[in-house]
């Protein structure tokens, strides 16, 4: 009896034993998987009664290939925004950035993976072709999309024949005709030339886009174009004919409504050719002076139309430049900026709908459809009583910007 007693002892000890190495073991799990939120980036800063009832984000745009600086200043910039709001407390947001790599298909197939994933929202695309075909997956699921920076009207739908309005799409950027628009406009204005020439892509729709609606408001403004010619993405390394063409029509001013990427080679190839007008870009010029290898001096005194300036001195503006600068080592463009204020626009919307973790991807696109379309307004750091027309485009006013010793001056 005594054996039995003692064996019976010395089972209860074992069994108290693996209980508490049980209970361990659910403590280091635990632990894990929190470092590895945080190491995602997705909510390190969530309160711990918020674990798991984060709503989920998804984001797209290439941060690899050659249009990459726009993808990885676009997932920066909503990241940044995500961190400080988990930081709040209350409603948290958890981001999965896909790339791809400014390719379409790979695009829908970044959606598709988001999907998989439980995306609730979407920031995103970034680039125009990616998400002109992702935006008829995401209006067809009935996912809500905002997208930072992709401004072809294609991307909304409702204004082009043939494709219909997607009324879960909006966007943060100006559209490719409000950019053509305000440029001709902001020309006059400003009297910054007398004979104009343009350089535009005649392959790429942002460029396309921005290009026929400048041309149609320089002829009601009577502003006088001497010289139109184009270029296609297998062209576009040798501008010497363009060029030639505008400085023998005595253009003193040229309108480059095309990315950074092309404009860096046009400013060298005008400096080799001795042609010194006065050069005019649009949004899809920003990050020009970030461009590796490129010489800033060239784009002394180049002007470009953008809802963001990096040296602006309010706070906002500041404190993300700050933070963006100890995070990533650079100065944001203002692709980092609408993707930051993307997601603060969202946050703000949620507050204000009542939108929870929990609820569909579908329900949640209703709500959010309702405010953005309602008498919701927002402040950020690209614009103050910024709205949203029932046709997905927002209303904020453009700054004149004009590069001065390496850094973006107001006009």
């Amino acid at each position: 009896m005594k054996n039995m007693k003692k064996l019976l002892a010395v089972l209860l000890c074992l069994a108290m034993v693996l209980s508490l190495a049980a209970c361990g073991s659910s403590t280091s799990g635990s632990a894990e998987a929190a470092a590895s939120g945080e190491a995602a980036g997705s909510a390190e800063a969530a309160p711990a009664e918020n674990a798991g009832a984060a709503i989920k984000l998804g984001g797209i745009g290439p941060t690899t290939g050659a249009a990459a600086i726009y993808g990885t200043a676009t997932m920066n910039g909503a990241q940044i925004a995500v961190d400080e709001i988990n930081a709040l407390g209350g409603i948290q947001f958890e981001l999965n950035w896909q790339d791809d790599e400014h390719d379409p298909e790979k695009s829908v197939n970044a959606y598709n993976n988001l999907k998989d994933w439980g995306m609730q929202m979407l920031v995103g695309c970034t680039t125009t072709g990616p998400c002109v075909a992702v935006s008829a997956e995401s209006n067809a699921d009935r996912i809500f999309q905002l997208t930072p920076s992709a401004s072809s009207v294609d991307v909304i739908g409702g204004q082009t024949d043939g494709i219909a309005r997607k009324d879960n799409v909006f966007q943060m950027c100006f559209t490719d005709p409000n950019q053509g628009t305000a440029s001709a406009q902001y020309i006059k204005d400003q009297n910054l030339g007398t004979k104009i020439a343009i350089i535009y892509n005649n392959g790429d729709a942002y460029s396309t886009g921005i290009y026929n609606k400048f041309i149609s408001e320089a002829e009601t403004l009577g502003l006088e174009v001497v010289s139109t010619t184009t270029f296609t993405d297998d062209s576009a390394n040798d501008f010497s004919v363009q060029l030639g063409d505008a400085k023998n029509a005595g253009a003193d001013l040229l309108f480059l409504p095309i990315y950074y990427q092309p404009a860096s080679l046009i400013l060298a190839q005008a400096k080799d050719m001795d042609y010194a007008p006065k050069f005019f870009g649009v949004d899809g010029m920003d990050g020009i002076l970030t461009l590796e290898g490129f010489d800033t001096s060239l784009a002394e005194g180049v002007m470009l139309l953008t809802p963001f300036s990096p040296d602006a001195s309010d706070e906002k503006t500041q404190n993300f430049v700050k933070t963006y600068q100890e995070k990533y080592g650079d100065v944001p463009n203002q692709f980092a900026a609408d993707a930051y204020d993307c997601v603060y626009a969202i946050y703000n919307a949620v507050q204000a709908n009542g939108v929870t973790a929990d609820m569909s991807a579908a329900d949640i696109c209703e709500k959010m459809i309702a405010t953005f379309t309602g008498d919701f307004t927002f402040d950020g750091i690209t614009g103050t009583g910024v709205t949203w027309s029932d046709s997905g485009e927002v209303s904020k006013a453009p700054k004149g910007m004009v590069i001065q010793n390496g850094v973006y001056v107001g006009m």
